[in-house]
């Protein structure tokens, strides 16, 4: 089933089930295998060939009716055929599916359990860029449209680019912010490969002074009918300008005029837990939008048990060391 045909079926779908992370993956030596089922749906699946031991990883999938009995059935089949021959220990998912009572029971009840680890921002803010500029800017935190209007005043300018020397700038000034804010950043490789694969549907935006400084950057990229704010970095600028609040709302007005129907700022912090790696970032983002989105967690179906333990063991540890 081609992608346009995907994205008319299950328009949740979103930029990881896309062929253009599967050429990503491909890009960086990954074992990508895409498997449609009969018409009714499709996975993108990811060998992870992990130290700790390999296993298939499907994120933001399958993309299936998981309320059609049979159709869960023989994807599933298909998913545990695929997993077997490639030789792993469990497969991973974490679908496009809202975390209600229903779904967790019903992805227990097909053997799944709850994953250790996270996939694919399962907490997220969703902009509708459906609305109007004016109903966006309605829409928002006060403070957070009193920072895009200040950002303005200030005279604070936004570009946007997707050359190589943008990338790698973009590289050095997030592993400056992830040592500030202790967090692991995407090797310069990796973000070669994302600009590679996504071509003309991935940016990076940068917010200047007047004077040309700049404050913050975003890594921004869409595929079908949701764009992502994917990735971020900053300054010590950022800290007395609002530079990623005028960043953010330049790209809402671009992604609109190129006909994206919504805008995923990619992760946020789960309700009560203000130790988690994305706290700090949740109040920003969630100005720009009231409408958050909680995906059901990533599940895991053990294939074997005896390397399924073994992985569960390093992935706790290193859970608790993440903050996660």
């Amino acid at each position: 089933m081609e992608w346009d045909a995907i994205i008319e079926k299950f328009p949740e779908a979103n930029i990881l089930q896309s062929p253009e992370y599967g050429k990503m993956n491909e890009l960086l030596g990954e074992t990508v295998i895409t498997e449609d089922f009969g018409g009714f749906g499709r996975a993108l699946m990811i060998v992870r060939k992990a130290k700790r031991g390999w296993y298939l990883e499907i994120p933001c999938g399958p993309l299936i009716d998981f309320k059609d009995k049979k159709a869960v059935k023989a994807a599933l089949d298909k998913i545990v055929e695929v997993a077997k021959r490639e030789k792993c220990g469990f497969v991973r998912i974490r679908p496009q599916l809202l975390a209600t009572p229903e779904n967790l029971k019903l992805l227990e009840s097909l053997g799944f359990k709850k994953s250790p680890m996270h996939l694919a921002a399962e907490h997220t803010v969703m902009v509708d860029l459906t609305k109007s500029e004016e109903e966006i800017l309605a829409s928002m935190r006060r403070q957070t449209r009193y920072e895009v209007r200040r950002a303005d005043k200030l005279g604070i300018k936004v570009i946007s680019g997707n050359s190589e020397e943008m990338f790698k700038e973009f590289h050095a000034e997030q592993v400056k912010t992830a040592h500030r804010q202790n967090f692991i950043p995407p090797s310069e490789k990796v973000l070669l490969a994302e600009r590679e694969a996504f071509d003309g549907s991935i940016n990076i935006y940068v917010a200047e002074t007047a004077e040309g400084e700049k404050i913050a950057y975003g890594l921004i990229l869409g595929s079908g009918k949701e764009a992502d704010y994917y990735e971020a970095a900053s300054t010590e600028l950022n800290r007395k300008l609002p530079g990623a609040y005028a960043l953010l709302w330049q790209a809402i007005r671009d992604l609109k005029a190129a006909g994206y129907e919504r805008f995923n700022l990619w992760g946020i912090a789960p309700a009560g837990q203000p130790n988690h790696r994305y706290a700090g970032v949740t109040t920003f983002k969630t100005g720009f939008s009231d409408n958050v989105v909680e995906y059901v967690p990533a599940h895991d179906l053990v294939i074997s048990k005896v390397k399924y333990l073994k992985n569960l063991v390093v992935e706790k540890a290193r859970k608790k060391k993440r903050h996660l």
